[in-house]
């Protein structure tokens, strides 16, 4: 990229500011070189020299909501703030700004992966100077963890796959997660939808819809698809029988 989105670069000047924050990572799409404006996720991490007390998770609810309001309106911008003591705490959970709240999760180990890999830095320390370096077979365990945790509880409501942007999420992270676990490397976006287990005609309106256009797919075809294909790569995990038909 030959320059930063505006919402990336808002939030740097703003966390500069506070006079706590160390380091401002980008993971994800940006990361990888897959970012689609007004398609794709802004992931940041940003590393903080101590813990996220009440009164600064109060500071940075002020500041993102300002930026969700203004510079980084549509972007969809999200941070993770973690503390650096805790960086080596694969269970730690930190406040994390997404889709205008705070919640408190670990910073996943695709996550992590991302940043040692592709990561850069917006200001402060390059990732691989702030985060420890992650073999191939970590990588792919990373992605089984993804895959046994949140898609496999998600792969037990199968009413949740009627959501459209669960099931394109779905049939993405299924792909990726193969390729991960038999390659360790990973997958974009736009790259899994490529090895999406999906008809010929739903991968168009996948390809479709990472450009940017707005195209619909039939949501109960859509949705069965994708929950399918879930459960028969969760299976080949361990967690659950595979679907027939």
């Amino acid at each position: 990229m030959t320059a930063l989105p505006p919402a990336v670069t808002s939030l740097r000047s703003r966390l500069d500011e506070l006079g706590w924050v160390k380091d401002l990572l980008v993971a994800g799409s940006l990361a990888t070189g897959d970012y689609v404006p007004g398609v794709s996720d802004l992931d940041l991490v940003a590393i903080v020299d101590g813990p996220v007390d009440a009164v600064r998770e109060a500071a940075l609810v002020d500041l993102h909501q300002g930026l969700d309001s203004g510079p980084a309106a549509g972007a969809q911008l999200g941070c993770a703030y973690v503390a650096e003591s805790t960086i080596p705490l694969l269970d730690a959970v930190h406040p994390t700004w997404t889709h205008a709240q705070f919640v408190h999760r670990r910073l996943s180990g695709i996550a992590r992966a991302e940043l040692v890999h592709h990561g850069f830095a917006v200001c402060g320390r390059p990732p691989g100077a702030v985060l420890p370096p992650m073999t191939d077979d970590q990588v792919r365990a990373a992605a089984r963890a993804e895959l046994a945790g949140y898609w496999a509880w998600a792969s037990r409501r199968p009413w949740m796959w009627l959501d459209p942007v669960i099931a394109d999420l779905g049939l993405t992270a299924m792909a990726r997660g193969r390729y991960t676990m038999r390659t360790g490397r990973l997958l974009t976006k736009t790259e899994a939808i490529e090895q999406a287990h999906a008809p010929d005609w739903l991968v168009d309106q996948l390809r479709a819809r990472r450009r940017g256009d707005r195209v619909a797919s039939p949501r109960l075809r859509t949705g069965w698809i994708a929950w399918r294909d879930a459960r028969r790569t969760i299976g080949a995990l361990g967690g659950h029988p595979p679907v027939l038909g």
